[in-house]
Parts: C-alpha cells; sequence; structure tokens
C-alpha cells in the first residue's frame, strides 16, 4: 500500500489554519503540524493548537520558539495598543498595527526547513485574501514568490529531488465559507482562538479586529459562535 504524502501544516490554534488542517487531512496528506511561539500576546492560541492537533489525529506536532519581541513592531509584540470597535470599512483600509514584520516568511521559512528535513514538499497555510487585515503576507503573489524561493534556496530543489508547493486552501475564501468548509471536514471551532487581546484567563474580547471579523461571520451563517467573550457576546 502506497504511504501518503507528508505535509507541514502551519498551525496557529486559530480558525483559519485548523480549517487548513483538516484540508489537509482531507487531501490524503499525512500531516505533520508546526505552532510558533513568537512572543505573541495571545499566548493562549498554542494550548489551542495543541488541541486541535490532537483532534486531528496529527503524525507529529512541533512547537518552536523564536521570540519576535526582541524586534517589536507590531501590537502583538510590543506594547502597544491593540486596535478595537472598529468599522468593517476601518478594518478593510491598510495595513494595521496587528501586522507582524514579515511573520508568514518566518513562519514559511522554518516550515520549509522542517519540510526538506523529512524529505517533505507540500506545506500547508492557512491565510486568505478575502476576508483579513490588509496584511501584505496573506495575498498570492507573496505565496507564489515563496514557492519560488522555496525551489530556489534548497537542496531538494536544485538537484530536483521534488517541487516544493506552498498551498493556500482558503486563500480566496471569505470567513463565512472558511467556516462551512471547516464545519463539513469536522473542525470543532470551540478549540480554536481568534483574539488578538483575549483577557488574562484566555477569554476573547470580542472587539478587535479578530473577533469582529469572526462574529459577524458566524452571525451570518445563523450560528451560535463556540467560544466564550468577554464583552458578554458569544
Amino acid at each position: 500500500m502506497e504511504s501518503q504524502p507528508k505535509a507541514v501544516v502551519l498551525l496557529s490554534g486559530g480558525l483559519d489554519s485548523a480549517t487548513a488542517l483538516f484540508e489537509a487531512k482531507a487531501a490524503g496528506f499525512d500531516c505533520q503540524a508546526l505552532t510558533v511561539r513568537y512572543g505573541q500576546r495571545h499566548a493562549v492560541e498554542i494550548e489551542a493548537a495543541r488541541k486541535i492537533a490532537q483532534s486531528a489525529g496529527v503524525a507529529r506536532h512541533i512547537e518552536i520558539e523564536i521570540d519576535l519581541r526582541a524586534f517589536g513592531g507590531s501590537a502583538l509584540t510590543d506594547d502597544l495598543d491593540v486596535p478595537r470597535d472598529r468599522s468593517d470599512e476601518a478594518i478593510a483600509q491598510g495595513i494595521p498595527i496587528t501586522y507582524v514584520p514579515a511573520r508568514n516568511t518566518v513562519f514559511l521559512s522554518i516550515a520549509l526547513a522542517w519540510a526538506e528535513a523529512m524529505g517533505a514538499f507540500d506545506i500547508f497555510i492557512g491565510v486568505n485574501c478575502v476576508d483579513y487585515s490588509g496584511y501584505p503576507d496573506c495575498r498570492p503573489e507573496f505565496l507564489q514568490a515563496f514557492e519560488r524561493l522555496a525551489n530556489l534556496a534548497t537542496r531538494a530543489g536544485v538537484e530536483g529531488e521534488g517541487r516544493y508547493r506552498i498551498h493556500a486552501p482558503l486563500l480566496r475564501l471569505d470567513k463565512v465559507e472558511i467556516i462551512r468548509r471547516g464545519l463539513q471536514l469536522g473542525v470543532d471551532y470551540a478549540m480554536t482562538h481568534s483574539c488578538y487581546d483575549p483577557t488574562p484567563d484566555g477569554i476573547s474580547c470580542g472587539s478587535c479586529d479578530a473577533c469582529r471579523i469572526r462574529r459577524t461571520a458566524f452571525d451570518r451563517i445563523g450560528m451560535a459562535d463556540p467560544i466564550r467573550y468577554a464583552d458578554a457576546g458569544g
């Protein structure tokens, strides 16, 4: 019996990355999950990633630490206020202070290193360019460029052992479509965490951009969001 091809799946613990993991499983990959603790203020998502990885039955789940607080430059890694209660129009314009400099480039580079070490050529990431907060590293142009880099910057790529592919199965889906697809795949969204600025005990704030996008999507589906919110919603 032919073995399943291995894939590295970037798993943050959020709604999108959980769905991407289950998409990789549905596509027949032997999933290896990678979670990065990068000094994010919402580190509660690490525990969410552990639960999701266990639920999905991944072959291996690696947690790696690279502290981007040394650089700062983002409300997620520095002493800056996370924006709250922004309108949909405001969220859709510009690159917000929650953007972490080069984060997806760093994450994909680590995933690429692991993939090459284990002989895998597929990497999954849960970015999307529809319902997102203007992040430049969630665009298809970025993913295409990184895929080219992966095949130029590795021994396996240069020597023709295989061709690296960056999979972004949610890239052109909005949040409603992502949730509906995840439900079809069996994702338990009660395990996920999306909030940028949770309470000390890990409860989502309900008013940051990530919470607002998530809550709006569940409202549009007509389904109660299964996580708790500090502002007494959800």
